[in-house]
């Protein structure tokens, strides 16, 4: 089975001044990270603006990734949908491209019910091939909770091999962990709860913080996994206030105001995302400060 390790970056993707995607500075970008703690890149997740992205664009932001961080880190596609038949194409045609796994997310906006989720993660799956599927589960996104017996249900199926949960609910990731077999892989969608699911099962995170404190996270999940809870906590708490910082309004914005603070020139989001106000970017400043970031 895949191993996407640890720490698996939710990755931003930089525009230009036109609005058009900067290929090159995703290629930059993803190099850095790749050499700053992240096992696995995520592309054209939530934290990429997948909404406002056409398919053509994802499609060449995962060449272009993939070139970038070859041999260093790994690559998930985000190839999820509302539509099973457009899912399945996306998943098809990154997998021709060459990533090592697929992001499906919950469908939006039209909540089937559990079966209907069950049916359409098995189609995709199954039209996957070979390749790896994580599931994702984010219902304040996505207007519908994937249940903890879906999720158990979905891996028996070979290549669904995790799940990055984002309810924020502790004890449907419990209950997830207790339903299914051990080398089903659960990272958490919250970088502040990453180590309270690490205590009950969870095997790492899909992280936003990452872009910024991603060594600091795999120390303290190798902290954890060596016994070492108090090393462990202090990292947690001392990264507390930069977790909650990237999520003062709606992700990406702070993530992408954060990096404009580092001279990364990822530009601003797509409508109808907005930039960064004075309030978020002062909040950021502060907190970035704090740990020594800017």
């Amino acid at each position: 089975m895949v191993d996407f390790g640890r720490v698996l970056t939710a990755m931003i993707t930089p525009f230009k001044e036109d609005g058009s995607v900067n290929y090159d500075v995703a290629a930059k970008l993803a190099e850095h990270l790749a050499n700053n703690g992240t096992d696995t890149v995520v592309v054209c997740g939530t934290t990429g603006e997948s909404p406002t992205l056409s398919w053509e664009e994802e499609y060449q932001l995962f060449s272009v990734v993939l070139e970038a961080v070859a041999g260093k880190a790994l690559v998930i596609a985000g190839c999820g949908s509302n539509s099973t038949k457009e899912a399945i194409a996306a998943t098809q045609k990154a997998a021709k491209i060459g990533v090592h796994g697929a992001l499906q997310v919950v469908p939006y906006y039209n909540k089937p019910p559990q079966e209907g989720l069950y049916q359409h993660f098995q189609a995709i799956a199954q039209a996957a091939g070979d390749l790896p599927i994580l599931l994702y589960n984010v219902p304040g996104r996505t207007g519908q909770n994937l249940s903890s017996e879906t999720v158990a249900r979905l891996a028996e199926i070979k290549n669904i091999v995790g799940i990055k949960e984002a309810s924020g609910n502790l004890d449907q990731a419990s209950e997830i962990r207790r339903l299914t077999p051990t080398e089903f892989q659960i990272y958490s969608g919250d970088d502040s709860l990453t180590l309270p699911l690490l205590a009950v099962g969870a095997k790492g995170v899909v992280s936003v913080a990452s872009h910024l404190v991603g060594n600091e996270l795999q120390q303290m999940i190798q902290a954890f996994n060596s016994g070492q809870m108090k090393v462990a906590i202090d990292i947690h708490l001392r990264l507390f206030p930069i977790f909650k910082a990237l999520f003062v309004t709606t992700n990406p914005i702070p993530v992408k105001k954060a990096l404009q603070l580092q001279n990364w020139q990822v530009g601003s989001t797509r409508p109808p995302l907005c930039e960064a106000d004075a309030k978020v970017t002062q909040k950021l400043e502060v907190v970035m400060k704090e740990l020594n970031l800017i």
